[in-house]
Order: C-alpha cells, then structure tokens, then sequence
C-alpha cells in the first residue's frame, strides 16, 4: 500500500472551524424534565406567567397599609392590630382597616388592603398588637409580580446546556417535557496490533488498550452513548470491514492509532476507499499533529493519536465541539481564561502546544511528565496550558492561557 508521505499543516482554529462547519446536527426529541439535566435545548424556553405570579412577603412579619405609618418614630411610636395570620401557600380573606395588620410567613400573598411588610424584627410585638419606629414606603418589603420574569418573556436561548437552574426554571413554568437536541450515537475503535484488552498481562512489546475506556469516558462525561468495537490489528481490510460496519450504527467513528504514515497505518488508505472528504490530516499543534477528520457521507470519522495524551488532547478540541454542534449547542468550545505560571517550561514551541495541567484559581502548572505518549498527566490535569506556535519558552510566572477541563458549559467563541 502506498500511503501519500506530505501532509499540510492547518493550524487548530481552522481545524475546529472546518470541522464544526461540516457535521450534521442529529435532530430533537423530547424528554422527561427528570431526563433534561445535561441536554441542550432545542427551542427557546419562555416564560408562561409572571415569576411571582402574585406579590408576596419575602419575610416573616406583618402586611400593613403604608399610608398608616407615616409619621411614625422612636418618640413617637404607631401600634397595628393583628387581624389575621397566614402562611406560605394560604390566602388571607381579610381587608385590612385603618392600623390592621396581617401576621404572615415567608411567601405568602399580600392581603387586600396591604402595600408594605414590616420585617418581625423592625416591630415591638405586644400580644394581637405590635408597635412601628419608623415609617414604611409603598412596596417596601415586597416580592412583587412579575419582577423577575414577566408572562411571554423568553429566558433561555435555544442551543442551551441545560443545568440545573434551567431545570428549575422549566418545572416553574409547568414543563413536564422538554424538547432538546438528540445525542449522538458514537463508535469507538482502537487500532493496533499491539493492544491488548484491559485485563490481559502484559507481554513483551504490547501494551494494554487504554484510549478506548478514555474515550468512552469522555463520551460519558458529556452524556453522549457510545459503542466501543473491538480492537482492531493492523490488517487494513479487516479493519475497513469494522469501520463500515461502524458507520451503519453509529452517527460518527472515533479511531485511535493508524493515521500517521508508517507501513501499518490503514486509516488514511480506509478513508480513500469510503470516498471520504478528509477535511484535514495534520494540525500544526503538539501533541497530536496527526489528528486526521474525514467525512463520509453525513458522518464524521475522528482519527485520533494512538498516543494517548494526543489522543485526549484530540478528542477535547475536536471531537467534543463537533458533537456539541451535532446536538444543536451554542456554547461548543472549552471555556478559556489565564493564569499564571508556576514553573518553567523552557522548551521551545514551533508549533502550538497544548501541556496537561493544574489550574488553581490564578496559577497554573504542568501535570507531570508530558510527552505526547504519557498516561499520568491525564491524570492529574484539569486544564490545557496553551503556549504559541512560534514562542521560545516560559518562566514561571508569566501570564499563560488555559482551557479548562470537566466545565459542564462551554463558551461560544474560539478565542486561541
């Protein structure tokens, strides 16, 4: 087999554009509001009512009329006659006369008659009466309708995470079911002659397949169901009867390993035969230049580094934004912000870098050893250091920027 030897580099920010630009989004459902947490929205939430629906007492204490504490001092007290008491969820069928009040609880609707709430600690009580030192102003102390949200109006965008705020929000206005963006089905196939399954010992010049279980996990971090097939040796048609079989179940194909140009590296020769559109085979970034993303048909196949931490790296910049895309997310890239260094990194950066790392608050620092191969620092890392293609090296205390792993929401700009 021939494979072709040039390849030419894109940098990261075309390779994400060019793939988010060609995936196809997966349609929407609807679910059970116990099933949304994670889901992205697939239509605009809106409000149904007035959030309150009814102005209430955001305190425990008495409804009065404000008018009737004007005037009123530490010299010159004003006494209120309790009428009636009534708790959260209770409606009070009294209208207050001159100086009458409504003791009530936290949430409760205001009586007729009642503009104001005087706080249990701002009275004196005495008894089914309690005195005023100062005066209240209409709507003072009150939780009024539609303050925070009025009837019609639209509180959440189409293409949102939905967290649990915005859960409490669809069970606020009655949203037994919600309409969300359908996850993809995603398959996962390693390649590699030399893997072996997780469980099986160690033999000499093997290793133990570890990119698929990261993977799935990965997957299983965002909600996305996979199905993982199983290893494939370096044996190019078996390995492409795999992959079509993969295409007819699954949405899109997340592979490992084979996509470099060694004499065992099938997959760009398996692209070629699907007729795929490789949208790229290398990515001026390190680890993982070799990333390859190639579409056939409708569906996206991911060729990731058999190394793992490029593989991770891969999966987190590309494949991650893609399946956010194909389910209709607005905020599909990984949330960014910076740091500061906490030691040296002096090597140099012709290409853009991406180190594992520790984010803590305003610091940042490597995760261990970080060659493109290495397992640990996937480990131990919560975040990405990005350095430049182009730079010479950083000392520890210089600004850096830093994506973040593991947020539940992204952000909707590329901004590296």
């Amino acid at each position: 087999m021939k494979v072709e030897k040039t390849r030419n580099p894109v940098t990261v920010a075309e390779a994400v554009f060019r793939v988010t630009e060609r995936v196809c989004c997966t349609g929407t459902e609807r679910v059970p509001l116990a099933a949304s947490y994670g889901r992205i929205l697939a239509e605009p939430l809106t409000a149904t009512h007035d959030v309150p629906h009814f102005t209430r007492s955001p305190y425990d204490g008495y409804a009065i009329a404000s008018a009737d504490s004007v005037g009123a001092s530490g010299n010159s007290r004003i006494s209120f006659t309790v009428v009636d008491h009534i708790g959260a969820g209770e409606i009070s069928q009294v209208t207050l006369g001159a100086f009458e009040a409504v003791r009530l609880m936290t949430g409760a609707a205001l009586p007729v008659g009642a503009d104001a709430v005087v706080m249990f600690e701002q009275a004196s009580e005495a008894g089914r009466t309690f005195t005023i030192r100062k005066s209240f102003a209409p709507q003072e102390n009150l939780s009024l309708q539609g303050e925070d949200m009025r009837s019609g109006e639209r509180i959440v965008p189409a293409g949102s995470f939905i967290h649990p705020g915005t859960v409490a929000l669809l069970a606020t206005f009655g949203y037994g079911e919600v309409r969300v963006g359908k996850r993809p089905v995603v398959g996962i196939l390693s390649t590699g002659t030399e893997l072996l399954e997780v469980t099986a010992p160690l033999e000499p010049g093997r290793i133990r397949n570890s990119n698929g279980p990261m993977i799935a996990a990965q997957l299983a971090r965002m909600g996305i169901p996979y199905r993982m097939y199983d290893t494939a040796a370096d044996q190019l048609e078996e390995c492409l009867l795999t992959v079509r079989q993969a295409m007819t179940e699954t949405d899109c194909l997340i592979t490992t390993g084979g996509v470099s140009v060694g004499d065992y590296d099938y997959l760009p020769e398996i692209y070629k035969r699907l007729g795929a559109d490789v949208l790229f085979n290398k990515v001026a970034m390190r680890p993982g230049s070799v990333t390859t993303v190639a579409v056939a048909g409708e569906k996206c196949l991911f060729g990731l580094s058999g190394n793992p931490s490029a593989c991770f790296i891969g999966f987190e910049l590309f494949v991650r934004p893609a399946l956010l895309t194909m389910m209709g997310a607005d905020k599909v890239y990984l949330p960014r912000t910076t740091a500061v260094l906490g030691e040296d990194f002096l090597k140099a950066n012709p290409f853009t870098r991406f180190i594992r790392a520790v984010h803590d608050r305003t610091s940042v620092r490597p995760a261990g050893f970080n060659k493109s191969n290495a397992v640990s620092s996937i480990a131990r890392g919560n975040s990405l250091i990005v350095l430049p293609g182009g730079t010479r090296g950083y000392a520890a205390g210089d600004p850096v920027d830093v994506l973040l792993l593991g947020v539940e929401e992204g952000t909707d700009e590329w901004v590296l």
